[in-house]
């Protein structure tokens, strides 16, 4: 029976293969554009972390009278709207495509619930922004959260809401995000559904 550093040297070895990162040929179906949206996902989400360290680096209210912090904030917001458009449109090429099947279930996990977390994530960051309108959204999800059972997460709270924002909710999902793309690696992309009038029509020849 293997011990656990045998387990680990092999799941390293795995993930950690030149191989699996810098792979030296391309299976044709996935040059196609659908085939690159999981990519524009995850080019999307470095650009806001990089826009949201330089938020935090400045303070969360230096947007709104400093000009550099002005261009920042809106590579922020427009890098978030980019993520979850990318997100969804990769989210239904992968349904439709069956990215589930070859052993790829612990993948297509890992990025519906990238997804799940990235929605509070987002949310976190809408309620720091300090005006009217937030601090309104803040009081309606308390709440909500309330009559789930979860108020502990105090939502007005501006602090602990810059803190999920800024710390504990990107970490989580930079993990996430991270594991899916080894399984990625490791797996490889799902190939298309196999084309069945082709194969019917080979079969009455």
């Amino acid at each position: 029976m293997a011990n656990w550093t045998t387990t680990a040297r092999k799941a390293s070895s795995a993930v950690l293969s030149v191989d699996t990162w810098l792979p030296e040929t391309m299976p044709e179906y996935a040059q196609g554009f659908m085939y690159m949206l999981g990519s524009l996902t995850a080019s999307s989400f470095v650009a806001l972390i990089i826009s949201g360290v330089i938020l935090a680096a400045n303070g969360p209210a230096t947007w709104s009278y400093n000009g550099p912090m002005r261009f920042a904030a809106a590579t922020h917001f427009w890098s978030v709207q980019a993520f979850f458009f990318f997100m969804m449109l990769h989210l239904w090429r992968v349904f439709f495509t069956g990215a589930w099947r070859g052993g790829r279930r612990e993948t297509w996990l890992l990025g519906a619930v990238a997804l799940i977390i990235a929605i509070p994530t987002a949310f976190t960051g809408f309620l720091i922004n300090g005006d009217f309108y937030s601090q309104w959204n803040a009081v309606q999800a308390k709440d909500g959260l309330n009559a789930l059972g979860l108020g502990w997460v105090n939502l007005p709270n501006a602090g602990q809401m810059f803190g999920m924002h800024v710390v504990v909710m990107p970490l989580v999902l930079s993990v996430i995000i991270f594991g899916h793309i080894v399984r990625v690696r490791m797996k490889g992309v799902v190939p298309p559904y196999p084309d069945h009038k082709v194969n019917d029509v080979k079969e009455g020849q």
